[in-house]
């Protein structure tokens, strides 16, 4: 592989000592002139018809300056593109517990959330229906009415022929698996600052899409998208949760009607209630395998729960249904997803969107195979695992698998077969469990218009680059990750790279960060900006040195002459000419990259992705029979990242994905009663994984398959570091005390419910 410079070295993001010292601001840390404080009033019912709203009282509060309802918007109805099912502020019907009824800005806080006290609303209530199952049944209650049956959307796809190929089996194991529902967790809850000026509206939104954001709220206020501003400040995490949300608009609504800037923060009970945690799923599989374990055939069967309005969960199924089908050499397929409207929190995009769940249920289900045709799990993967060069049952075209690399060195590293075979004895049983999984670096259909990047680079008169791009750095470093690719594209030092944060008023259009595409498609958005403004510079010193720009580089800053490396000029001198020879104007380069992929066809096919990640992680835990709690002991991922760009912060992404992974596996879940009330909103109640709760020994693997498609070989990390997580677990918990639990999370009642019946 070639030595870089910039790439693949541990370099600190210029960001660290800010976020460190407390000095970062966040869109919760913004204060604008005359700001008001906004507070939202939610529903107390999970389904109920409104016959009136009164918010007289609350007008007249000393301090209140605006009150608005859904009499204050243009009562369009709206979506994320997908299905038009949300209005700003509920219309004649609230659909689920904590949905949007009025808001308030006051002076400060307090008196906001005083003045919601003195809104007066009157409810019909409804039946609701909570359960995903239930929701299909002929008698319930219906949550919209477009929707008959509360069914949201349907999802079909079948390749080659499945009737033949099951018939051909040596082994056919079939089971069910439960996901649940689960929240993001983020530090920083979902807050906006909207100000409303001569017409226009600027945003500060903590958010994973800025650009996309002006789409969807231009159209739900009934005004031009470039009369959006929208600027993303520091975020405090996302998860896939920070997508468009009711504070953004219910501020801006606010600002609109007091003419007044509007911060509306969320509380975190707010955010459990309101929010837009994973979508829940129930999974029927069934596969057949020859006796060497080899796969013939697979077939699925999800209900998905979309909640009370559709955020992104048709997408959401559709990844659950076919995406890991490109894990493993497959091509027999059948798979029906049903994704059905309930009178409860709308569900969206998490880390794995809609791929972590499946990889629970089919990397649990073939380990199952694995045990009961006596074979090695670990080997029934790389029986099956895709190849470089493989073309997909669906179209996606593999140009670099590490996949088979990742599983040797995982169980290589965690001493697989010796830990797996070894005797389960005594109150405390250890076992080991394995799985793997795929993903994407973009998604094409995801935004259809297209998928890719753009970014400018500008130069100065101290040769000191300010790089523009309009994706969307949440916490993850990939502002780092860019700098570190211009520097190494521009030949120019990392401290001289500038990454402006996304301001839509001057960033180019960007779909932000979802799909693990961040390092891929930005990345190669910014070569090419970068390949640009390095050819400008030396065609300008070709002038300046009387010599053929072909035969000048740039190395650390300096220009140098290839066949007399002692002859240069710094790259400053350049541009400090250049500027004063062109009026004052600095080198500007502008690129893009639009990835060689296509929409899929009316049959699901074609290859969405221009580069796939891959991993196996394999878990070790100890299982206390007694008691049922379960201790993850030691971790293994192996990931394949085409190539490192940041040796740092690379592991962090890891190490986050696997202790979300274990949380889900674990302890996450949020809760109902029958009224649709969820009955943990908090971290009190709601437990995600703390320090005493993680493993001693984490040890992440990396694979660098060079994948020619990414920026200097690089693959997506976010996603794939969580997808496997959970069933890895799941499966060591089987081997330790020989049951198997499919629903998640594995509390210790299960365990011991289960080894009961193991007993029995």
């Amino acid at each position: 592989m070639p030595e870089y410079k910039v790439i693949g070295k541990p370099i600190i993001p210029p960001e660290a000592y800010l976020k460190a010292t407390g000095q970062a601001q966040f869109t919760c840390d913004i204060k604008l002139p005359g700001m008001l404080w906004g507070k939202v009033l939610r529903s107390p019912l999970a389904h109920a018809k409104i016959h009136f709203i009164d918010t007289s009282k609350a007008a007249k509060m000393p301090g209140v300056k605006a009150v608005v309802t859904f009499k204050d918007t243009p009562g369009l109805p709206f979506g994320t593109g997908i299905i038009d099912d949300w209005t700003i502020f509920a219309r004649d019907k609230v659909r689920f517990v904590g949905d949007e009824v009025a808001a308030v800005a006051a002076v400060d806080e307090d008196t906001a959330t005083e003045a919601l006290s003195l809104i007066r609303v009157e409810y019909e209530e409804l039946p609701a229906v909570i359960d995903i199952e239930q929701a299909l049944r002929p008698e319930a209650p219906l949550v919209h009415q477009h929707a008959p049956g509360n069914l949201a959307n349907r999802f079909f796809v079948e390749r080659g022929n499945i009737e033949q190929a099951f018939t051909k089996a040596d082994f056919i194991v079939e089971d069910t698996f439960t996901t649940t529902q689960v929240y993001q967790a983020y530090l920083e809850t979902m807050n906006a600052v909207a100000h409303a000026q001569n017409g226009k509206i600027t945003l500060w939104a903590s958010t994973q899409v800025p650009s996309k954001l002006r789409l969807t709220y231009a159209k739900a206020l009934n005004i031009p998208m470039q009369d959006i501003r929208v600027i993303k400040p520091f975020v405090g995490g996302g998860f896939g949760a920070k997508f468009e949300n009711m504070v953004d608009l219910a501020a801006m609504v606010l600002s609109e009607k007091s003419s007044r800037p509007v911060k509306i923060v969320n509380t975190r009970e707010e955010d459990f209630i309101a929010g837009n945690p994973r979508v829940p799923m129930k999974i029927w599989v069934k596969l057949g395998l020859k006796k060497d374990g080899t796969i013939l055939a697979k077939e699925v069967r999800i209900i998905a729960g979309n909640g009370a309005r559709t955020v992104y969960g048709p997408p959401i199924m559709a990844t659950a249904c076919y995406r890991i089908d490109s894990l493993y050499r497959i091509h027999n397929i059948r798979t029906e997803g049903l994704l059905v409207y309930t009178n409860t929190v709308p569900t969206g995009c998490f880390r794995g969107f809609g791929n972590a769940q499946m990889t629970f249920a089919l990397e649990s289900l073939l380990d199952r195979a694995a045990y009961e045709m006596g074979l090695d799990p670990a080997e029934v993967r790389l029986i099956n695992a895709v190849q470089s060069g493989d073309v997909s049952a669906h179209g996606w075209y593999i140009s670099r698998s590490g996949l088979t690399d990742c599983i040797r060195k995982a169980t290589e590293a965690s001493d697989w077969e010796a830990k797996r075979l070894s005797p389960k004895e005594g109150k405390i049983k250890k076992g080991i469990g394995l799985a793997c999984c795929n993903h994407v670096s973009g998604n094409r259909p995801f935004f259809r218009p297209f998928d890719g990047s753009a970014a400018i680079i500008r130069i100065g008169e101290d040769g000191k680059a300010f790089l523009i791009h309009g994706e969307s750095d949440i916490g993850q470093g990939q502002n780092t990750v860019f700098a570190q690719i211009a520097a190494e594209s521009l030949g120019i030092p990392f401290q001289d790279i500038t990454v402006a944060e996304v301001d839509t008023q001057i960033s180019p259009f960007g779909l932000g960060s979802f799909a693990t595409r961040g390092t891929v498609m930005g990345g190669n958005g910014i070569i090419a900006a970068c390949q640009q403004a390095k050819q400008m510079i030396l065609n300008h010193a070709a002038a300046m040195l009387a010599k053929p720009a072909d035969n000048l580089d740039i190395v650390e800053g300096k220009i140098i002459v290839k066949d007399t490396p002692d002859q240069h000029i710094t790259v400053a001198e350049v541009t400090r000419n250049y500027m004063f020879s062109h009026g004052g104007a600095p080198m500007i380069a502008v690129g893009n990259y639009v990835p060689d992929t296509v929409l899929p066809d009316d049959k699901r096919y074609g290859n969405i992705s221009p580069v796939y990640p891959f991993g196996c992680q394999i878990a070790e835990v100890e299982v206390n029979t007694e008691t049922g709690q379960v201790q993850v002991t030691g971790f293994w991922a192996a990931h394949d990242v085409g190539r490192v760009i940041n040796s740092l912060t690379l592991p962090g992404q890891v190490h986050g994905g696997v202790a979300t992974g274990i949380g889900w596996a674990l302890s996450e879940n949020m809760i109902y009663d029958s009224n649709g009330h969820i009955q943990n909103p908090g971290f009190l109640d709601y437990r995600i994984p703390g320090s005493l709760d993680l493993p001693n020994q984490f040890h992440a693997i990396f694979i660098e398959s060079d994948d020619p498609k990414g920026p200097f070989g690089a693959k997506g990390i976010g996603e794939p570091a969580l997808n496997p997580t959970a069933a890895a677990v799941a499966n060591a918990v089987y081997n330790a005390i020989g049951v198997r639990i499919n629903q998640l999370p594995l509390t210790p009642e299960k365990i011991l419910a289960a080894l009961r019946g193991k007993n029995d």
